[in-house]
């Protein structure tokens, strides 16, 4: 079944992508490239806001492979779409008066945190996920009661801005997505071995349901991918990177796997704390930088890295940390 949906998935967001992107070069929705990436002037005009495709893919495959009477499923989905929604908004306004800044930093992150705190307050009520969370390299969960809730507003804030910040090369963000699920894929496996042998069915259920919602998702991004790895034919967008970052925290979230987000998304982390460092330097010693430019892979990209090379070493991270988790965790 699971196989099934992965490639229905597949087919339908190939077919998706394949009608959208005519209408979006007849509207004429292209990206706006910033003056400063020299790399990218090739890139103005390629269309964007592509992430419609395999948002609208997942939304209603989903309805099919997975059980929306499940309440960890239904809200997986919202919660994906709403933050799509915000970055369409950010996407639209771009377009609309020909400027790479869309939503106002403040609106943007007001509408995420409204978001993120109506999921953290169910969290925090849901009998199945709870306040518990799994610990890495190991078998134990440990509760952390009511700071669930700030917990879970701080990873959907920083998964969705991590991710659209990974988002800025051909296929980065869409490869390293599809590894990160495919690994959650992996170790939730695991867990359904464990919560079948407690007897929590409930919980079984609920993991299961994730998995099957993981396999729709590595479905659509394999086909997406087709149009968006170097040179890119269409680009997500905020729209979609937004939209990713959610499905990221949903999948580790309502799976009680929240603390191995900073581990198997490593490369995630990596394109935020290198923006964090790289602004605090500059202001530290008014003008100096540490990278070339910031994110990291915009770094190696100075450095003469093609885009596909970055893309296959941001991969290649995210794999080899799958295979620590598999190899000696508990």
């Amino acid at each position: 079944m699971q196989a099934i949906s992965f490639l229905t998935a597949f087919a339908f967001c190939l077919f998706m992508t394949a009608m959208l992107l005519p209408l979006l070069k007849r509207l004429k929705l292209g990206q706006e490239i910033l003056e400063y990436v020299t790399e990218h002037s090739n890139k103005q005009g390629t269309p964007t806001m592509g992430g419609i495709a395999f948002i609208v893919t997942i939304a209603l495959l989903s309805s099919i492979f997975c059980n929306w009477s499940n309440r960890v499923t239904a809200v997986s989905v919202a919660v994906f779409v709403a933050y799509g929604v915000v970055g369409f908004l950010d996407d639209f306004i771009k377009i609309k008066y020909k400027r790479n800044m869309g939503l106002h930093a403040y609106q943007k992150i007001l509408v995420q945190l409204a978001i993120a705190v109506l999921v953290a307050v169910f969290v925090w009520s849901d009998v199945a996920v709870g306040d518990k969370l799994r610990i890495p390299f190991t078998d134990t969960s440990v509760s952390v009661g009511f700071w669930i809730i700030p917990l879970v507003i701080f990873i959907y804030l920083a998964c969705t801005n991590s991710v659209n910040l990974t988002d800025g090369i051909d296929g980065l963000a869409t490869c390293t997505t599809i590894c990160f699920l495919a690994g959650m894929i992996v170790l939730l496996k695991r867990e359904l071995v464990g919560l079948e042998s407690v007897g929590d069915t409930y919980a079984y259920r609920q993991t299961l349901d994730v998995i099957n919602l993981c396999y729709l998702s590595c479905g659509a991004l394999a086909a997406f991918l087709l149009f968006n790895s170097n040179d890119a034919k269409v680009f997500m967008g905020d729209t979609g990177s937004l939209a990713l970052g959610a499905m990221v925290a949903c999948v580790a979230i309502f799976t009680r796997m929240s603390l191995f987000i900073p581990i198997l998304g490593l490369v995630f982390v990596l394109s935020s704390v290198s923006v964090i460092m790289q602004v605090l330097y500059f202001k530290a010693t008014h003008g100096k930088r540490i990278f070339l430019m910031a994110p990291f892979h915009h770094h190696l990209q100075k450095k003469k890295w093609s885009e596909t090379r970055i893309c296959v070493l941001y991969s290649l991270i995210t794999v080899c940390i799958i295979f620590i988790l598999v190899c000696f965790g508990e």
